[in-house]
C-alpha cells in the first residue's frame, strides 16, 4: 500500500518537475532569440560603419593620388626650368667669358697705341691712368663725405644745439678772468727798511717761514710776492699785511703771524672744498680729497679759477649726464676731480697721472678713475661717462672770456694752424681767424676743382686734429673762387 502511495508520489513529482522545466526552457529560448536578435542588430550597424569608414578612406587615398600626380606634375615643370636657366646661364657665362676677352684685346691694343701715340712707356702710361683714377677716386669720395655730412647734419645738429644750450644753461656761473699777481701794496716806502731789518733777519725770516721769494726792488710802493706754490703766496701775502697794519715787525712775532695765518688758511681750503661738494651734490667725499679741491679756491688755470671751472664743468656735466641717460654720479665725480692732479705738487708727472694715482689711493670707483685718465684723450674713452667729461671741460675752458693766453704762445699757435693748410697742394694762402677757432683757406682754382674742395678741408682737419693742441674746435674753411678780369680800351 506504501508502495503504491509513493510510486503515484514520485509520479506526480516527475510531472510538476517536468512542467517547470518546460516553462523554463521556453523563458530561456525566448530570451535567446532577444539576444541573437540584438546581436545581428549590432552586427548590422558595424558594418555599416565599416563599409561607410572604407569609402572614406578610399575616397581619401583618390584624393591624394591626385594631389601626388599635380605636385609631380609640378616638380617636373620646376626641373624643366632650371634646366633651360642652366643652359641660359651657361650661355651668359660663355658670352661674359668672351667679352672679357675681347675687353682684354681692346685695353691691350689701347695701352699699345697710347704707348705709339704719346710716346710714354709703359710705366708712363700707367702712372698717368693711376693718376687719373686717383683724381675720380677723390672727387667720388668728396661727393660721399658731402652727402653723409648733410644726412648726419641734418639729423643730429638741432638736437645737439639744444642738448649743449641746456646743459650751458644749468652750468651757467659768474665768471671773471682772473691773473695771479702777488703785490702787497706799502703805505710808505719807509716800511721796506723795516719788513728787511737788521741785517735782513726780517726778510730772512718771511722767506724761510712762508717758502716765498720777497721782491722788494721790481716796483716803488709795492712788494711781489714770487712762488710756484699760490698756497704760499696767498699765506705771505695775508701775513705781510697782517705785519704791516700791526706795526710789529720782528722774527718772533713774524713767526707767530705766519703760523696763524697758516691755521686760517687752512681752515678756509677745507670750507672751499667742502662748499664745492656741496654745491655740485658729491657727498661721502674723503676729507683729504675735500681739502684738497679746496685748494682750488688759489689756483688759476690761463686766469681761470679751478673752483669755478669745475663747478661749471660739474653743472654741465650732469645736465648732459640726465638727457644722454648716462650714469650721473660717475660723471660728477669724474667732474669734480678731473684736475684734481694740478695742486699735487709733491710728486712729477702730468695733471692727469697725478690725479689718477691721488684717486686710486683713496679707492675711488674705477669709472670715475677713468674719466679723470681719459678728459684730454690721452687714452680711449672707455665710456659715455668719460666723453661727457672731456666735451664739458673743453666747453668751459674754451668759451670765449673764461682763459688768458700769453701772446707769444698765441701767435706761435696762430702760425701753426696756418702753417698745417700750406702744406696741402693747391693751396694759395691761408688765414687763422676767430682767435685760431676757424682757418680760411683759399685755393687756386686751376688746382682745386669744385668737388676736390670738400675732401681738401676734411684732409686739413685731420691734420690739425692729429699734430696740435688748441681750446675747443677749429673750423676749417676752404675758399674757391675764380675772378675773370678785361679792360675796356
Amino acid at each position: 500500500m506504501f508502495d503504491k502511495f509513493f510510486k503515484k508520489l514520485k509520479t506526480k513529482e516527475e510531472a510538476v518537475v517536468k512542467e517547470i522545466d518546460d516553462s523554463r526552457l521556453a523563458e530561456v529560448r525566448a530570451k535567446a532569440k532577444e539576444i541573437i536578435l540584438e546581436a545581428k542588430d549590432e552586427a548590422l550597424k558595424l558594418r555599416t560603419a565599416a563599409e561607410e569608414e572604407t569609402r572614406n578612406i578610399k575616397a581619401k587615398i583618390i584624393e591624394e593620388e591626385k594631389k601626388i600626380a599635380s605636385q609631380k606634375g609640378e616638380v617636373e615643370s620646376k626641373l624643366r626650368e632650371l634646366d633651360e636657366k642652366s643652359k641660359t646661364l651657361k650661355k651668359a657665362k660663355e658670352a661674359i667669358e668672351k667679352m672679357q676677352e675681347e675687353a682684354e684685346e681692346l685695353l691691350r691694343n689701347r695701352k699699345t697705341k697710347l704707348e705709339s701715340v704719346a710716346s710714354m712707356t709703359k710705366d708712363e702710361a700707367r702712372n698717368q691712368l693711376l693718376r687719373q683714377v686717383d683724381k675720380e677716386l677723390r672727387e667720388e669720395k668728396a661727393k660721399k663725405i658731402r652727402a653723409m655730412q648733410e644726412e648726419v647734419k641734418k639729423d643730429v645738429d638741432e638736437e645737439a644745439k639744444q642738448l649743449l644750450v641746456d646743459a650751458m644753461r644749468f652750468g651757467s656761473t659768474d665768471y671773471v678772468v682772473e691773473y695771479t699777481t702777488s703785490k702787497v701794496k706799502l703805505p710808505d716806502d719807509d716800511l721796506k727798511g723795516r719788513i728787511i731789518g737788521k741785517e735782513g733777519r726780517n726778510i730772512r725770516t718771511l722767506e724761510e717761514l712762508t717758502g716765498v721769494e720777497f721782491d722788494l726792488d721790481s716796483s716803488p710802493g709795492e712788494i711781489l710776492l714770487s712762488s710756484f706754490d699760490p698756497i704760499r703766496r696767498e699765506v705771505a701775502r695775508v701775513s705781510l699785511e697782517r705785519l704791516i697794519k700791526d706795526g710789529r715787525i720782528q722774527p718772533a712775532r713774524i713767526e707767530d703771524t705766519v703760523n696763524q695765518t697758516k691755521e686760517e688758511i687752512d681752515h678756509l681750503i677745507y670750507k672751499a672744498g667742502e662748499d664745492l661738494c656741496h654745491r655740485v651734490g658729491a657727498y661721502n667725499v674723503p676729507k683729504d680729497l675735500i681739502y684738497m679741491l679746496g685748494k682750488f679756491k688759489y689756483r688759476f688755470s690761463y686766469g681761470q679759477n679751478m673752483i669755478e671751472h669745475t663747478l661749471e664743468e660739474t653743472k654741465m656735466g650732469v645736465a648732459l649726464a640726465h638727457e644722454l641717460d648716462a650714469n650721473v654720479d660717475v660723471v660728477r665725480l669724474g667732474c669734480l676731480f678731473h684736475d684734481i692732479g694740478k695742486i699735487v705738487t709733491e710728486d712729477e708727472g702730468s695733471h692727469i697721472q697725478l690725479g689718477v694715482d691721488l684717486l686710486n689711493k683713496y679707492n675711488v670707483q674705477t669709472e670715475v678713475v677713468n674719466c679723470v685718465a681719459e678728459h684730454h684723450e690721452d687714452k680711449p674713452f672707455t665710456s659715455i661717462e668719460s666723453a661727457i667729461v672731456n666735451l664739458v671741460d673743453h666747453v668751459s675752458g674754451a668759451r670765449p672770456g673764461a682763459r688768458g693766453e700769453d701772446y707769444e704762445s698765441y701767435v706761435k699757435r696762430m702760425k701753426a694752424l696756418e702753417d698745417a693748410a700750406l702744406q696741402f697742394d693747391g693751396v694759395d694762402r691761408a688765414y687763422a681767424i676767430s682767435a685760431g677757432r676757424e682757418v680760411r683757406v683759399f685755393v687756386e682754382p686751376t688746382k682745386v676743382d669744385d668737388e676736390s674742395t670738400e675732401f681738401l678741408a676734411r684732409e686739413i682737419a685731420k691734420k690739425i686734429e692729429l699734430e696740435q693742441t688748441y681750446p675747443g674746435v677749429v673750423k676749417v674753411t676752404v675758399i674757391r673762387e675764380t675772378r675773370v678780369t678785361e679792360t675796356a680800351k
